[in-house]
Parts: C-alpha cells; structure tokens; sequence
C-alpha cells in the first residue's frame, strides 16, 4: 500500500494574498474542486493561515458576511501546522484528529509548501487500498 502523505496529497498548493476577497477564494476552490486553499500573511518570511469550506459556512454564511467584502484574512485560521512528505497516513491522521484539523498543509525540509492533504484524502487511501499500519 502506498501509505505515505506524498502519495495521496494535493500539489502544488493554492495560495491566496490575505487581502484576498472571501468572494474571490469561494471561486478559487469551486473551479479547482477543493475545499480549503493557503493564505500568505507574510511579505518577507513564510508565514501561512489556511481558509476552509468550514470557515466559509460558519463565518461568511452564519453571520451574514458579504463575501466580497470580507478578506480572507479576516476569516483564515493560523498561523498554521505543517506535515511532512514522508510521514505514513496513519502519523498524519493522529496529528490531525490531535490538532481537531480536516486539512493539512505539507512542507519540505526548508519549510516551503508541497502539498494539502485532507481528512477526504485518508479517506479514499483507506477506501482503495485497505489499511495496513505502517
């Protein structure tokens, strides 16, 4: 079984500018068919928050926001936690459910961003290939 996060992740990333409009990330993730993207808050070091689906309906929806105005920087959760490449599906799966996280970001060695992968992600890998610790 391929049970590393590389082999089931996301790439590359989408990443939005945190003065990126809700309206304009809502339209990101619907053509791109995905349910969270990236959001750079830094303009030297990387420095990263994450905008989900989830935050969209309990802070845009919920309360009644306009999407256009609002920035994805109001709403984005962070800064965030990274995983990495090489960790099994099983390791990742405890850091999620630890951290109470659906969507991890993946980094390599040097911090920069390969990947996102999801609770869905695990998901499917357990659905077509079975479950083997490893």
């Amino acid at each position: 079984m391929n049970n590393l996060v590389r082999d089931w992740m996301s790439s590359p990333v989408v990443v939005v500018d945190h003065d990126s409009s809700v309206s304009y990330a809502l339209t990101l993730m619907r053509r791109r068919n995905i349910h969270s993207v990236v959001v750079d808050v830094s303009d030297k070091n990387p420095a990263y928050g994450i905008v989900t689906t989830t935050d969209i309906r309990d802070k845009i929806v919920a309360e009644g926001r306009n999407p256009a105005e609002t920035t994805v920087g109001e709403i984005m959760s962070g800064p965030i936690i990274t995983g990495r490449a090489e960790w099994t599906l099983a390791e990742c799966s405890r850091m999620m459910q630890e951290k109470k996280i659906r969507h991890l970001p993946i980094a390599d060695e040097s911090g920069a961003l390969v990947g996102l992968i999801s609770a869905t992600d695990i998901f499917m890998a357990v659905e077509e290939q079975g479950w083997i610790e490893g």
